[in-house]
């Protein structure tokens, strides 16, 4: 699966972005997705993850209540819809198919990442 995301860029506290993932090769329906996120200097950090079908999703305490992950089997993707932007949430954001969990080793694929700014 080659995994393209999208959609980052500079918005200000308490604004929104929504991310898109779009997937490519194999069948994207039959991996779980996963958004993960690295700050600057900070290793890589579990954000979100939803099941091949939609149906579970699971969310760091960080975002939860703030952001939602979804997906399109049919359009081949993904997004995660971020509102209540905080200048925490800076960083570049990475999507992944996998098995839906928390952790970065049970993903096989991963996308190039895209850049979020939030400006306080």
């Amino acid at each position: 699966v080659q995994l393209q995301a999208s959609g980052g860029g500079l918005v200000q506290a308490g604004g929104s972005l929504r991310l898109s993932c779009a997937a490519s090769g194999r069948t994207f329906s039959n991996y779980g997705m996963g958004w993960f996120r690295q700050a600057p200097g900070k290793e890589r950090d579990f954000v979100a993850a939803v099941s091949w079908s939609g149906g579970t999703t699971y969310y760091a305490d960080s975002v939860k209540g703030r952001f939602t992950i979804s997906r399109d089997n049919a359009k081949n993707t993904g997004y995660l819809q971020m509102n209540s932007l905080k200048p925490e949430d800076t960083a570049v954001y990475y999507c992944a198919a996998g098995a839906p969990s928390r952790y970065s080793d049970d993903y096989r694929y991963w996308g190039q990442g895209t850049l979020v700014t939030v400006s306080s």
